[in-house]
């Protein structure tokens, strides 16, 4: 494969509205869970976050590595990652490609490292983060057990 072959294929990955992304999304939605995407903030709460905390940028109103689930009442994120992008402990997430791989190493280590800082910079936050990696949606209930571990229940929109 020529390197304009291999440019054109890598372009057309999506980094937003993934398959995995949309099935999370889905199965959170029918449990009861709202949330709002890509890292966005409502702005009050963008707002007073710049304040307090000057020193971590938060660009396009966004919270540090644009989570993909935002749920700002519980100041709580979910990951949605695949696991040969960010480097998970499962088969696909070890194999390395043997072609080219005086890029792809440093260019995956580089994407475990940035992850784990903008984990430390929501922390700092005082957020926390969950990770759900893309082989566990194999198990959708697994999934959403683990969701709600972290979430805690679903808000009931008729009491608020």
């Amino acid at each position: 494969m020529t390197a304009g072959q291999r440019s054109r294929l890598m372009s057309r990955i999506p980094g937003k509205n993934t398959r995995p992304e949309l099935a999370l999304r889905r199965l959170l939605h029918a449990a009861g869970y709202r949330f709002r995407l890509h890292g966005a903030l409502p702005v009050r709460q963008l707002a007073a976050l710049r304040k307090e905390h000057q020193e971590i940028l938060l660009r396009g109103g966004k919270l540090p590595g644009s989570p993909d689930l935002v749920f700002s009442a519980r100041n709580k994120v979910i990951f949605m990652n695949g696991c040969f992008w960010h480097g998970h402990d499962c088969p696909a997430g070890q194999h390395r490609p043997s072609s080219n791989a005086e890029y792809w190493s440093p260019k995956l280590d580089s994407n475990i490292a940035r992850d784990k800082r903008k984990r430390q910079d929501l922390a700092l936050l005082g957020w926390d983060s969950l990770t759900l990696w893309e082989c566990e949606l194999k198990s959708m209930d697994e999934v959403l057990r683990r969701a709600a571990e972290f979430l805690g229940p679903p808000r009931n929109p008729r009491s608020m």
